[in-house]
Formats: structure tokens, sequence, C-alpha cells
């Protein structure tokens, strides 16, 4: 009987321990490209345990990490997982940081879905540090990039690339180098997947 109580209050805990957490979704830029800044994705969820993330997760090797948290604002969890790389691997990455009701609304909320119909092939989202300026948005907002284009809604840059991705002179570099802010992208089928495992995981 001594066992069985002290398990069940362990449960008991363990539940409403749950309920007191958010689910993230982190986004790291560059690594484990063109052999560069190479992260495992075993060693990052290892990481992720000694941050004490619970039920950490990671999704393909471009660096996407779903976890469980006690409910923080994102920027600190930003802060907090770029310091543990640099300590843990030895070299700086920028990370953006959402929870579950923000990447749903960024998602339901494109503009090339709700006003074009595009093809979700050709639709990624650009992440950015920090909102811009407006007077640098204004600089770029009335070059021509032939058949692509895109639109900012706040810290979101939605991508439409003809072409593809690897075609576009819309990169994170260019967003990076005009709009004075770090920005990583994803593209429409990989925030999808991301959103599915964050909604699975809040119930893990």
């Amino acid at each position: 009987m001594h066992i069985l109580s002290i398990n069940l209050k362990y449960i008991i805990r363990q539940f409403y321990l749950r309920l007191s957490m958010e689910t993230y979704i982190a986004i790291l830029r560059g690594i484990n490209v063109s052999g560069q800044k190479m992260i495992k994705m075993d060693a990052l969820r290892k990481m992720c345990g000694a941050l004490k993330f619970h039920n950490a997760q990671t999704y393909i090797q471009s660096g996407n990490i779903i976890f469980q948290f006690k409910e923080s604002d994102p920027s600190d969890l930003e802060k907090k997982i770029s310091k543990a790389i640099k300590k843990e691997f030895g070299f700086d990455v920028p990370v953006i940081v959402k929870g579950i009701s923000e990447l749903k609304f960024i998602l339901k909320e494109n503009p090339f879905l709700i006003k074009r119909k595009e093809d979700i092939t050709k639709l990624h989202v650009t992440f950015l540090g920090a909102e811009p300026d407006k007077s640098l948005l204004a600089n770029i907002a009335v070059l021509k990039y032939g058949d692509d284009a895109f639109f900012v809604v706040g810290k979101s840059v939605y991508l439409f690339c003809q072409n593809g991705y690897g075609k576009t002179k819309l990169s994170n570099n260019y967003f990076e180098s005009k709009l004075k802010t770090s920005a990583t992208t994803r593209n429409w089928k990989t925030l999808n997947e991301l959103l599915q495992m964050a909604e699975n995981n809040s119930f893990v």
C-alpha cells in the first residue's frame, strides 16, 4: 500500500506539472549546412534535457526542436537555447522560438493562400529576430523580384518562390542585410509538420 501511495502521488504530481507547461517550437538558423556548424540531433536533444526541457523532439537535420517547458517569454527561451549551443558546440546560432498558438496563427494567416490560392510547394516563411524598421521595409517593398513575392506581417515574412527557394533573391542573407535582423526560413511542409508534432507533444 505504501509503494502504491508513493506511485500515485508521483503520477498526480507529474500530471499537474504537465498541465503547467507550454509546448514550444525552436527553429535554428544555419546548422548542418555544407559541413558548417554541425550538430547531431541526438546531441541537440541531450542538450535540451540538460536545459530541463521536457519531451524534446527534433525534426530533420536543419534544426527544429519541439519541447515542453514552463510558460516563458519566447525571447528568453531563444537566448537560453543560443547560449547553451554556444557552450556545448562552440559556435553562435540564432534561434527563433514560437508557441503553438502563434505558429498556428502564422500558418492560418498566409496571404498567399488567403488572397492568391498559391501552390503550397512554393510557399515559405522567413522568421525575423525582430520586427523590422518601417523605413527599411519600405526600401525593399518597392523593388522587383521577378515572379517571386513577399508579405511581411510582424516578425514573419511570407514568401512565394515561383522557381523554388534555392533560386530566389529573397534569401535569409538578403533579409538580414536589408532589415538588419536575423532571419531563418522553413518551407510550408516543414512548418505544418512541426505544428502537428507540437500539437501531439502537448498531449504527451
